[in-house]
């Protein structure tokens, strides 16, 4: 990743797509790269379909989830995750 990559401020949907490219990619899971960093900067843009659907299965708190939260307030952070439109470049 590059150094100016700061999670806190990046959508959820590329925060999520950098997750998953990083699995795919990276040797400390299902890849075989050493160092992924600098692919999953130039291919997390094609793990975002994949992150939206994540996200949206994410929509549904599970009854644990219910105990101790709020459903309606779930419910308006993920879609404004998923309607995000401010994607990292």
């Amino acid at each position: 990743m590059t150094a100016d990559y700061d999670a806190a401020k990046t959508a959820p949907v590329e925060r999520v797509a950098r997750v998953l490219a990083g699995h795919a990619l990276s040797r400390n899971a299902e890849g075989d790269m050493g160092s992924a960093g600098p692919a999953v900067d130039d291919l997390w843009p094609d793990y975002a379909p994949v992150a939206l659907a994540v996200l949206r299965t994410l929509r549904e708190p599970s009854g644990r989830m219910l105990a101790v939260g709020d459903a309606e307030i779930w419910d308006r952070m993920i879609t404004a995750a998923i309607e995000d439109e401010s994607l990292s470049d």
